[in-house]
Protein backbone atom coordinates (compact mmCIF):
# COMPACT_ATOMS: atom_id res chain seq x y z
CA UNK A 1 0.00 0.00 0.00
CA UNK A 2 1.28 3.45 -0.93
CA UNK A 3 1.14 5.42 2.34
CA UNK A 4 1.66 8.68 0.45
CA UNK A 5 -1.68 8.40 -1.37
CA UNK A 6 -3.76 6.13 0.82
CA UNK A 7 -6.43 7.73 3.08
CA UNK A 8 -5.84 7.75 6.82
CA UNK A 9 -9.18 6.06 7.45
CA UNK A 10 -10.77 3.47 5.15
CA UNK A 11 -14.49 4.18 5.06
CA UNK A 12 -15.04 0.79 3.45
CA UNK A 13 -13.48 -1.08 6.38
CA UNK A 14 -15.54 -3.98 7.82
CA UNK A 15 -18.02 -3.26 10.59
CA UNK A 16 -17.27 -4.07 14.22
CA UNK A 17 -19.14 -7.37 14.04
CA UNK A 18 -17.19 -8.55 10.99
CA UNK A 19 -13.98 -10.55 11.03
CA UNK A 20 -10.82 -8.43 10.69
CA UNK A 21 -8.46 -9.50 7.95
CA UNK A 22 -5.42 -11.46 9.19
CA UNK A 23 -3.10 -8.97 7.41
CA UNK A 24 -4.28 -6.19 9.71
CA UNK A 25 -3.58 -8.28 12.76
CA UNK A 26 -0.17 -9.21 11.38
CA UNK A 27 0.82 -5.58 10.87
CA UNK A 28 -0.33 -4.76 14.39
CA UNK A 29 1.77 -7.60 15.76
CA UNK A 30 4.76 -6.37 13.76
CA UNK A 31 4.41 -2.88 15.28
CA UNK A 32 4.12 -4.31 18.78
CA UNK A 33 7.26 -6.38 18.20
CA UNK A 34 9.05 -3.28 16.93
CA UNK A 35 8.02 -1.31 20.00
CA UNK A 36 9.19 -4.15 22.24
CA UNK A 37 12.57 -4.20 20.49
CA UNK A 38 12.96 -0.44 20.88
CA UNK A 39 12.20 -0.67 24.60
CA UNK A 40 14.72 -3.48 25.00
CA UNK A 41 17.42 -1.41 23.27
CA UNK A 42 16.62 1.64 25.42
CA UNK A 43 16.81 -0.47 28.60
CA UNK A 44 20.16 -1.94 27.53
CA UNK A 45 21.56 1.52 26.78
CA UNK A 46 20.35 2.86 30.14
CA UNK A 47 22.04 -0.02 31.96
CA UNK A 48 25.22 0.47 29.95
CA UNK A 49 25.17 4.19 30.83
CA UNK A 50 24.82 3.43 34.55
CA UNK A 51 27.69 0.97 34.35
CA UNK A 52 29.86 3.57 32.59
CA UNK A 53 28.94 6.29 35.11
CA UNK A 54 29.91 4.00 37.99
CA UNK A 55 33.27 3.30 36.35
CA UNK A 56 33.72 7.01 35.53
CA UNK A 57 33.06 7.89 39.18
CA UNK A 58 35.81 5.48 40.19
CA UNK A 59 38.23 7.56 38.13
CA UNK A 60 37.32 10.74 40.05
CA UNK A 61 37.39 9.60 43.67
CA UNK A 62 38.79 12.14 46.11
CA UNK A 63 40.90 10.40 48.77
CA UNK A 64 39.66 11.63 52.13
CA UNK A 65 42.50 9.97 54.06
CA UNK A 66 45.10 11.74 51.91
CA UNK A 67 43.77 15.14 52.94
CA UNK A 68 42.61 16.01 49.43
CA UNK A 69 39.09 16.96 50.54
CA UNK A 70 38.43 20.70 50.36
CA UNK A 71 35.60 22.64 51.91
CA UNK A 72 32.54 23.74 50.01
CA UNK A 73 33.15 27.38 50.83
CA UNK A 74 36.59 27.61 49.21
CA UNK A 75 35.90 29.28 45.88
CA UNK A 76 37.87 27.86 43.01
CA UNK A 77 39.09 24.78 44.94
CA UNK A 78 37.79 21.38 43.90
CA UNK A 79 35.75 19.51 46.49
CA UNK A 80 35.08 15.87 47.24
CA UNK A 81 31.31 15.51 47.53
CA UNK A 82 29.51 12.83 49.58
CA UNK A 83 26.90 12.14 46.91
CA UNK A 84 25.75 8.78 48.31
CA UNK A 85 25.38 7.39 51.84
CA UNK A 86 28.09 6.54 54.39
CA UNK A 87 30.73 4.20 52.97
CA UNK A 88 30.46 5.41 49.39
CA UNK A 89 33.48 7.30 47.96
CA UNK A 90 33.70 11.07 47.63
CA UNK A 91 33.61 12.33 44.04
CA UNK A 92 35.24 15.44 42.57
CA UNK A 93 32.69 18.26 42.40
CA UNK A 94 34.24 19.74 39.27
CA UNK A 95 34.17 16.34 37.54
CA UNK A 96 30.45 16.09 38.31
CA UNK A 97 29.92 19.53 36.78
CA UNK A 98 31.60 18.37 33.56
CA UNK A 99 29.51 15.18 33.44
CA UNK A 100 26.30 17.15 34.13
CA UNK A 101 26.96 19.37 31.13
CA UNK A 102 27.66 16.32 28.96
CA UNK A 103 24.36 14.72 30.08
CA UNK A 104 22.41 17.93 29.59
CA UNK A 105 21.49 18.09 33.28
CA UNK A 106 21.48 20.93 35.78
CA UNK A 107 24.11 20.78 38.53
CA UNK A 108 21.68 19.54 41.20
CA UNK A 109 20.25 16.96 38.82
CA UNK A 110 23.73 15.75 37.87
CA UNK A 111 24.84 15.44 41.49
CA UNK A 112 21.68 13.53 42.35
CA UNK A 113 22.10 11.17 39.40
CA UNK A 114 25.72 10.33 40.22
CA UNK A 115 24.72 9.86 43.87
CA UNK A 116 22.02 7.38 42.88
CA UNK A 117 24.50 5.34 40.83
CA UNK A 118 27.06 5.36 43.66
CA UNK A 119 24.41 4.32 46.16
CA UNK A 120 23.47 1.32 44.04
CA UNK A 121 27.01 0.28 43.15
CA UNK A 122 28.56 0.66 46.61
CA UNK A 123 25.75 0.27 49.18
CA UNK A 124 23.06 -1.80 47.45
CA UNK A 125 25.18 -4.42 45.64
CA UNK A 126 22.46 -7.07 45.33
CA UNK A 127 19.99 -4.62 43.82
CA UNK A 128 22.81 -3.33 41.59
CA UNK A 129 23.54 -6.85 40.32
CA UNK A 130 19.88 -7.47 39.47
CA UNK A 131 19.77 -4.08 37.76
CA UNK A 132 22.76 -4.91 35.56
CA UNK A 133 21.13 -8.25 34.70
CA UNK A 134 18.02 -6.40 33.50
CA UNK A 135 15.81 -7.81 36.26
CA UNK A 136 15.01 -4.44 37.90
CA UNK A 137 13.89 -1.40 35.88
CA UNK A 138 16.44 1.42 35.93
CA UNK A 139 13.93 4.07 37.03
CA UNK A 140 12.82 1.95 39.99
CA UNK A 141 16.37 1.15 41.13
CA UNK A 142 17.31 4.84 41.04
CA UNK A 143 14.32 5.76 43.14
CA UNK A 144 15.14 3.07 45.71
CA UNK A 145 18.64 4.54 45.92
CA UNK A 146 17.10 7.91 46.75
CA UNK A 147 15.28 6.35 49.70
CA UNK A 148 18.36 4.69 51.24
CA UNK A 149 21.01 7.40 50.96
CA UNK A 150 20.41 8.70 54.49
CA UNK A 151 20.69 5.26 56.12
CA UNK A 152 23.77 3.94 57.93
CA UNK A 153 25.74 1.28 56.07
CA UNK A 154 24.30 -1.70 57.99
CA UNK A 155 20.77 -0.36 57.58
CA UNK A 156 21.30 0.01 53.82
CA UNK A 157 22.54 -3.59 53.70
CA UNK A 158 19.40 -4.69 55.56
CA UNK A 159 17.23 -2.99 52.93
CA UNK A 160 19.31 -4.45 50.10
CA UNK A 161 19.07 -8.01 51.46
CA UNK A 162 15.29 -7.87 51.90
CA UNK A 163 14.44 -5.77 48.85
CA UNK A 164 16.69 -7.07 46.05
CA UNK A 165 14.77 -10.32 45.33
CA UNK A 166 11.48 -8.42 44.99
CA UNK A 167 12.63 -4.96 43.83
CA UNK A 168 10.97 -5.35 40.43
CA UNK A 169 7.49 -5.59 41.95
CA UNK A 170 7.44 -3.76 45.31
CA UNK A 171 5.32 -0.67 45.89
CA UNK A 172 6.72 2.62 47.17
CA UNK A 173 4.76 2.24 50.40
CA UNK A 174 6.56 -1.07 51.00
CA UNK A 175 9.94 0.53 50.26
CA UNK A 176 9.22 3.40 52.67
CA UNK A 177 8.18 1.02 55.44
CA UNK A 178 11.29 -1.12 54.94
CA UNK A 179 13.59 1.93 55.01
CA UNK A 180 11.92 3.22 58.17
CA UNK A 181 12.21 -0.18 59.83
CA UNK A 182 15.91 -0.37 58.93
CA UNK A 183 16.59 3.04 60.46
CA UNK A 184 14.72 2.24 63.70
CA UNK A 185 16.39 -1.18 63.93
CA UNK A 186 20.00 -0.09 63.33
CA UNK A 187 20.05 3.51 64.51
CA UNK A 188 17.16 4.25 66.89
CA UNK A 189 18.83 7.42 68.15
CA UNK A 190 19.02 8.80 64.60
CA UNK A 191 15.39 7.80 64.03
CA UNK A 192 14.34 9.82 67.07
CA UNK A 193 16.53 12.75 66.03
CA UNK A 194 14.94 12.76 62.59
CA UNK A 195 11.50 12.66 64.13
CA UNK A 196 12.36 15.78 66.08
CA UNK A 197 14.14 17.42 63.17
CA UNK A 198 11.12 16.83 60.96
CA UNK A 199 9.40 19.59 62.89
CA UNK A 200 12.01 21.99 61.50
CA UNK A 201 10.93 21.03 57.99
CA UNK A 202 7.47 22.47 58.47
CA UNK A 203 6.88 25.10 55.82
CA UNK A 204 4.30 26.92 53.77
CA UNK A 205 5.04 27.63 50.11
CA UNK A 206 2.47 29.92 48.53
CA UNK A 207 3.43 29.06 44.94
CA UNK A 208 3.84 32.66 43.81
CA UNK A 209 6.88 31.64 41.78
CA UNK A 210 4.64 29.51 39.54
CA UNK A 211 1.72 31.85 38.89
CA UNK A 212 0.52 31.52 35.31
CA UNK A 213 -1.84 33.32 32.99
CA UNK A 214 -4.87 32.09 34.94
CA UNK A 215 -3.75 34.03 38.03
CA UNK A 216 -3.81 31.07 40.43
CA UNK A 217 -1.07 29.83 42.77
CA UNK A 218 -0.60 26.27 44.04
CA UNK A 219 0.00 26.32 47.81
CA UNK A 220 2.10 23.58 49.40
CA UNK A 221 2.55 23.18 53.16
CA UNK A 222 3.88 20.81 55.80
CA UNK A 223 2.23 21.47 59.17
CA UNK A 224 2.01 20.01 62.62
CA UNK A 225 -0.90 17.56 62.52
CA UNK A 226 -2.83 19.50 65.17
CA UNK A 227 -2.35 22.77 63.27
CA UNK A 228 -3.46 21.08 60.06
CA UNK A 229 -6.61 19.86 61.80
CA UNK A 230 -7.39 23.39 63.04
CA UNK A 231 -6.87 24.80 59.54
CA UNK A 232 -9.05 22.10 58.00
CA UNK A 233 -11.89 22.83 60.42
CA UNK A 234 -11.67 26.60 59.81
CA UNK A 235 -11.65 26.21 56.02
CA UNK A 236 -14.45 23.63 56.05
CA UNK A 237 -16.63 25.82 58.29
CA UNK A 238 -16.18 28.92 56.12
CA UNK A 239 -16.73 26.99 52.87
CA UNK A 240 -19.95 25.48 54.21
CA UNK A 241 -21.20 28.85 55.43
CA UNK A 242 -20.46 30.44 52.06
CA UNK A 243 -22.60 27.77 50.39
CA UNK A 244 -25.45 28.37 52.82
CA UNK A 245 -25.28 32.10 52.05
CA UNK A 246 -25.73 31.53 48.35
CA UNK A 247 -22.22 31.04 46.94
CA UNK A 248 -22.80 28.74 43.96
CA UNK A 249 -19.14 27.86 43.39
CA UNK A 250 -18.00 24.27 43.89
CA UNK A 251 -16.84 23.12 47.30
CA UNK A 252 -13.19 23.17 46.22
CA UNK A 253 -13.48 26.76 45.02
CA UNK A 254 -15.26 27.83 48.22
CA UNK A 255 -12.49 26.22 50.29
CA UNK A 256 -9.83 28.14 48.33
CA UNK A 257 -11.72 31.41 48.81
CA UNK A 258 -12.08 30.65 52.52
CA UNK A 259 -8.31 30.41 52.93
CA UNK A 260 -7.93 33.79 51.21
CA UNK A 261 -10.49 35.31 53.59
CA UNK A 262 -8.53 34.01 56.58
CA UNK A 263 -5.39 35.66 55.18
CA UNK A 264 -7.09 39.01 54.52
CA UNK A 265 -8.50 39.12 58.04
CA UNK A 266 -4.97 38.81 59.38
CA UNK A 267 -3.75 41.62 57.12
CA UNK A 268 -6.22 44.11 58.60
CA UNK A 269 -5.66 43.18 62.26
CA UNK A 270 -5.01 46.21 64.44
CA UNK A 271 -2.08 44.81 66.42
CA UNK A 272 -0.37 46.39 69.41
CA UNK A 273 3.40 46.14 69.05
CA UNK A 274 5.83 47.16 71.80
CA UNK A 275 9.10 48.82 70.77
CA UNK A 276 11.87 46.51 72.08
CA UNK A 277 14.00 49.50 73.20
CA UNK A 278 11.49 51.98 74.63
CA UNK A 279 8.55 49.73 75.42
CA UNK A 280 6.28 52.23 73.66
CA UNK A 281 3.13 50.68 72.23
CA UNK A 282 2.56 51.41 68.54
CA UNK A 283 -0.48 50.40 66.54
CA UNK A 284 0.22 48.81 63.17
CA UNK A 285 -2.35 48.06 60.48
CA UNK A 286 -0.50 46.06 57.81
CA UNK A 287 -1.72 46.23 54.24
CA UNK A 288 -0.88 43.98 51.37
CA UNK A 289 2.89 43.68 51.03
CA UNK A 290 3.14 41.47 47.92
CA UNK A 291 5.12 43.05 45.10
CA UNK A 292 3.99 41.99 41.63
CA UNK A 293 6.37 42.77 38.78
CA UNK A 294 4.30 43.24 35.63
CA UNK A 295 5.38 44.01 32.09
CA UNK A 296 2.78 45.56 29.77
CA UNK A 297 3.25 46.30 26.09
CA UNK A 298 2.59 49.82 24.83
CA UNK A 299 0.82 48.36 21.78
CA UNK A 300 -0.96 45.30 23.18
CA UNK A 301 -2.96 46.02 26.31
CA UNK A 302 -4.76 42.65 26.44
CA UNK A 303 -1.98 40.55 27.93
CA UNK A 304 1.03 41.22 30.12
CA UNK A 305 3.87 39.25 31.64
CA UNK A 306 4.16 38.37 35.32
CA UNK A 307 7.80 39.27 36.00
CA UNK A 308 7.96 37.17 39.18
CA UNK A 309 7.45 33.97 37.18
CA UNK A 310 8.17 35.02 33.56
CA UNK A 311 4.68 33.84 32.58
CA UNK A 312 1.91 35.67 30.71
CA UNK A 313 -0.83 37.23 32.81
CA UNK A 314 -4.25 38.56 31.92
CA UNK A 315 -4.66 42.34 32.15
CA UNK A 316 -8.15 41.71 33.51
CA UNK A 317 -6.59 39.66 36.31
CA UNK A 318 -4.26 42.56 37.12
CA UNK A 319 -7.25 44.93 37.30
CA UNK A 320 -8.99 42.54 39.68
CA UNK A 321 -5.96 42.48 41.98
CA UNK A 322 -5.68 46.27 41.97
CA UNK A 323 -9.30 46.74 43.01
CA UNK A 324 -8.76 44.70 46.19
CA UNK A 325 -8.83 46.90 49.34
CA UNK A 326 -5.53 47.85 50.99
CA UNK A 327 -3.59 47.42 47.72
CA UNK A 328 -1.03 50.01 46.61
CA UNK A 329 0.66 50.38 43.22
CA UNK A 330 4.35 51.18 42.68
CA UNK A 331 5.46 52.28 39.22
CA UNK A 332 9.16 51.94 38.39
CA UNK A 333 10.96 53.25 35.31
CA UNK A 334 11.39 50.92 32.35
CA UNK A 335 14.78 49.17 32.43
CA UNK A 336 16.78 49.03 29.19
CA UNK A 337 18.04 45.44 29.28
CA UNK A 338 20.72 46.19 26.65
CA UNK A 339 21.88 49.46 28.22
CA UNK A 340 25.47 50.18 29.32
CA UNK A 341 25.91 52.14 32.52
CA UNK A 342 29.11 50.82 34.16
CA UNK A 343 30.33 51.77 37.59
CA UNK A 344 33.90 51.88 38.89
CA UNK A 345 33.38 49.71 41.97
CA UNK A 346 33.43 45.90 42.20
CA UNK A 347 30.13 45.93 44.11
CA UNK A 348 27.10 45.64 41.83
CA UNK A 349 24.32 48.24 42.29
CA UNK A 350 20.72 47.07 42.53
CA UNK A 351 19.81 48.75 39.23
CA UNK A 352 22.44 46.71 37.35
CA UNK A 353 21.40 43.52 39.16
CA UNK A 354 17.78 44.10 38.11
CA UNK A 355 18.97 44.70 34.55
CA UNK A 356 20.95 41.43 34.41
CA UNK A 357 18.31 39.27 36.13
CA UNK A 358 15.66 40.79 33.87
CA UNK A 359 17.73 39.86 30.82
CA UNK A 360 18.90 36.38 31.92
CA UNK A 361 16.32 34.19 33.58
CA UNK A 362 18.73 31.62 35.03
CA UNK A 363 22.39 30.73 35.62
CA UNK A 364 24.41 31.15 32.43
CA UNK A 365 26.20 27.76 32.72
CA UNK A 366 25.15 25.09 30.20
CA UNK A 367 21.90 23.36 31.19
CA UNK A 368 21.70 25.06 34.61
CA UNK A 369 18.19 26.16 35.58
CA UNK A 370 18.91 27.97 38.86
CA UNK A 371 16.81 31.19 38.83
CA UNK A 372 18.87 34.31 38.20
CA UNK A 373 17.44 36.04 41.27
CA UNK A 374 19.14 33.49 43.54
CA UNK A 375 22.50 33.49 41.69
CA UNK A 376 25.74 35.39 42.11
CA UNK A 377 26.61 37.86 39.36
CA UNK A 378 29.92 36.84 37.81
CA UNK A 379 32.32 39.28 36.18
CA UNK A 380 32.99 37.45 32.89
CA UNK A 381 36.26 39.34 32.53
CA UNK A 382 37.48 39.58 36.15
CA UNK A 383 37.23 43.02 37.69
CA UNK A 384 40.84 42.75 38.82
CA UNK A 385 41.79 42.15 35.19
CA UNK A 386 40.07 45.28 33.94
CA UNK A 387 36.57 43.91 33.47
CA UNK A 388 33.90 46.58 34.08
CA UNK A 389 31.04 46.29 36.53
CA UNK A 390 28.42 46.56 33.82
CA UNK A 391 25.59 44.42 32.50
CA UNK A 392 27.73 43.82 29.41
CA UNK A 393 30.28 41.99 31.59
CA UNK A 394 28.00 40.27 34.11
CA UNK A 395 26.24 36.92 34.01
CA UNK A 396 24.17 35.10 36.64
CA UNK A 397 26.08 32.14 38.07
CA UNK A 398 24.87 29.79 40.77
CA UNK A 399 27.37 29.33 43.58
CA UNK A 400 28.65 25.95 42.37
CA UNK A 401 29.20 27.00 38.77
CA UNK A 402 30.68 30.30 39.94
CA UNK A 403 33.33 28.34 41.84
CA UNK A 404 33.89 26.06 38.84
CA UNK A 405 34.45 28.96 36.46
CA UNK A 406 36.75 30.69 38.96
CA UNK A 407 38.87 27.52 39.15
CA UNK A 408 39.91 28.04 35.51
CA UNK A 409 38.60 24.69 34.24
CA UNK A 410 36.00 26.47 32.12
CA UNK A 411 35.81 29.83 30.41
CA UNK A 412 33.18 31.71 28.51
CA UNK A 413 32.44 34.96 26.75
CA UNK A 414 29.33 36.97 26.03
CA UNK A 415 28.46 37.10 22.34
CA UNK A 416 25.42 39.34 22.73
CA UNK A 417 23.51 40.31 25.90
CA UNK A 418 22.18 37.03 27.30
CA UNK A 419 24.07 34.78 24.84
CA UNK A 420 27.23 32.98 26.00
CA UNK A 421 29.86 30.74 24.41
CA UNK A 422 31.31 28.22 26.89
CA UNK A 423 34.43 26.08 26.56
CA UNK A 424 34.49 23.07 28.92
CA UNK A 425 36.58 19.88 28.99
CA UNK A 426 33.52 18.07 27.55
CA UNK A 427 33.16 20.44 24.58
CA UNK A 428 31.83 23.85 23.60
CA UNK A 429 28.32 25.07 24.26
CA UNK A 430 26.12 27.99 23.27
CA UNK A 431 23.72 29.26 25.94
CA UNK A 432 21.06 31.69 24.78
CA UNK A 433 17.47 32.57 25.76
CA UNK A 434 16.23 29.40 24.01
CA UNK A 435 18.40 27.05 26.10
CA UNK A 436 21.72 25.22 25.76
CA UNK A 437 23.10 23.99 22.44
CA UNK A 438 26.16 21.70 22.29
CA UNK A 439 28.47 22.85 19.51
CA UNK A 440 31.34 20.36 19.70
CA UNK A 441 31.90 17.13 21.62
CA UNK A 442 35.47 18.13 22.50
CA UNK A 443 36.89 21.61 23.03
CA UNK A 444 38.73 23.16 20.09
CA UNK A 445 42.52 23.47 20.30
CA UNK A 446 43.83 26.59 21.96
CA UNK A 447 45.04 29.36 19.67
Amino acid sequence: MDLGTAPLFDLTAPAADQVVEPAVRTRSQELLAEIRDHRRVVAEREIATLRAVAEWAGEHVVDEDAGDVATLTERGLDTGLPLAGPGAPLISDFAVMELSALLGRSLDSGRNYVGQVLELAHRLPKTWTRLLDGQVPVWKALRVADATRLLPQDAASFVDNHLAPFAHGVTWAQVDRLVEEALVRYDPAAAEDRRRESRDHRHVHTGLDRVGYNGTAQVDATLDAADALDLEQAIARRAKLAGQLGDEDSLDVRRAKALGEIAREDLVLDLEVADPDTGEITRVVPGRKTELTLHLSATDQTVGRFGNTRTPISVEQVKEWLTTPHTSVIVRPVVDLAGHQPVDSYEIPDRIRRQVTGRDHHCGFPYCTQPAETCDLDHITPHAGGGPTCACNLSPACRGHHRYKTSGRANYRMLTPGTYHWTLPTGTYLVDPTGTHQLTATPPPED
